[in-house]
C-alpha cells in the first residue's frame, strides 16, 4: 500500500510492507519538511 502522509501541509511519500508490519518514508521528503529546503538532496549528499 503506497500511502502519502501530510506534515504541516507538506507530502511525505510513503509505503507500507504487509510482511514486517513497518511504514518506510521517503528520506528526501523527509529532510525537506523538518530542513524547508528547496534543495534536499544537499543534506543527504554530504
Amino acid at each position: 500500500m503506497s500511502n502519502i502522509k501530510l506534515f504541516e501541509s507538506k507530502q511525505i511519500r510513503s509505503v507500507w510492507d504487509e510482511t514486517e508490519q513497518k511504514w518506510y518514508f521517503v528520506v528526501e521528503d523527509v529532510i525537506a519538511v523538518l530542513t524547508d529546503s528547496k534543495d534536499p538532496k544537499q543534506y543527504i549528499t554530504t
